[in-house]
């Protein structure tokens, strides 16, 4: 009860340091040296449950390395406020539920309307017929023998009837994947969900803060070295085993989605921020958002950027609005997208759904107070 009063009167007062004060204290899990001492989990009590806690701090953002593209860089210093993270990508359990409690449809699941397709299309494209515009969404299907790798339309296609429930088809179900990361989920799907469950989606720079895990310019989220001891870090397309992106139907074990925390997590101890599948974040796309960040010195906290700009895609308009995506999936290898890098980052339409593409949520600790202080 003392703890529960003093939460509320320091909300109640609007003391503007109260959510650090009490981070400080309860949540930041370093010693009294100030050491980092390791993972601080939620349990419902002194935190979100099944959320981490990632805590402030000032860091290198984006990467100056050489396998950095363009638009990774350059690095630049950027301080970071804490906030909690999912342990864990969403789940379809977790979607399912959200979907049950407020019958929740999804983008994939409704009719694509040609005012959210066209900007997306060059200038004087024409409207298609409206029987040609069915629900659905993009699929990896590979290819039966090794391609050039300048076009993706050869292994990835619409697929009508694919959906978070069918990730892969009509023909395809959950079974055995309630704890896989939900799919075919976009941009303002993922939105809802954080919406309806008191959270939000992660801006770049916080996601890329908690996917670094207190590691300065690392390429990757547990260090510098793909597969240390040769051990696999991540789920990412294996080139020993197949080249990308040829696929069998007859393997016993399916290129795919693995259940959420088959690897180790990182040093904030989280999981899956690189593999397995992409992820969502609040902010806009613009290829040169990082070199825009870099001339205004150290920021704190960046919301980024107002609009879109990507001129290296060749199919869309350089204005086209895009959402920043991050962490990579199984589709990437060392050959084709090696996105599992920390600093890597694509934009992707905010209405499009794919079947390597999903999202965790950020709670801040203001947040995390207020429904302390609303539930009593």
């Amino acid at each position: 009860m003392k703890r529960r009063a003093l939460i509320s009167g320091l909300l109640a007062t609007g003391v503007a340091g109260a959510a650090g004060l009490l981070s400080a204290k309860y949540f930041r899990g370093f010693s009294s040296a100030g050491q980092f001492k390791g993972p601080v989990i939620g349990d419902g009590v002194t935190g979100p449950r099944g959320m981490v806690w990632v805590p402030g701090g000032t860091f290198l953002m984006g990467s100056s390395s050489t396998r950095a593209l363009p638009s990774e860089g350059p690095a630049h210093r950027v301080q970071v406020s804490g906030f909690w993270m999912d342990s864990f990508d969403v789940t379809n359990a977790d979607f399912r539920r959200f979907t049950e409690a407020t019958r929740y449809v999804t983008t994939s699941e409704q009719k694509p309307r040609w005012e959210d397709i066209r900007p997306q299309l060059p200038p004087g494209t024409p409207e298609p017929d409206p029987g040609t515009l069915v629900p659905g969404s993009m699929v990896f299907v590979g290819t039966s023998e090794p391609v050039e790798l300048g076009d993706w339309s050869r292994w990835r296609r619409y697929v009508p009837g694919a959906n978070w429930q069918h990730p892969l088809g009509p023909h395809s179900n959950l079974a055995d994947k309630e704890n896989h990361p939900v799919v075919q989920v976009s941009y303002v799907d993922a939105l809802n969900y954080a919406r309806w469950a008191g959270k939000r989606l992660p801006t770049e720079v916080q996601w890329e803060f908690a996917a670094r895990g207190g590691l300065e310019q690392a390429d990757y989220a547990w260090g510098n070295e793909l597969t240390p001891n040769g051990k696999k870090m991540a789920n990412t397309w294996d080139d020993r085993a197949r080249q990308f992106p040829v696929v069998s139907r007859n393997e016993k074990i399916q290129v795919g989605t693995l259940p959420v925390g088959k690897f180790a997590p990182n040093g904030y101890g989280i999981y899956d921020m690189a593999g397995n599948v992409w992820q969502w974040t609040a902010d806009w796309y613009r290829s040169d958002a990082f070199a825009i960040e870099a001339r205004k010195g150290q920021v704190s906290d960046p919301q980024g950027p107002i609009d879109s700009y990507d001129p290296d895609d060749a199919g869309a308009p350089v204005d086209a609005p895009k959402r920043v995506i991050r962490g990579g999936s199984f589709l990437c290898s060392e050959t084709y997208c090696t996105s599992y890098r920390v600093s890597a980052r694509r934009g992707s339409d905010p209405f499009s759904a794919m079947s390597h593409l999903g999202f965790r949520t950020i709670m801040t600790q203001q947040d995390w107070l207020a429904r302390k202080s609303s539930t009593g």
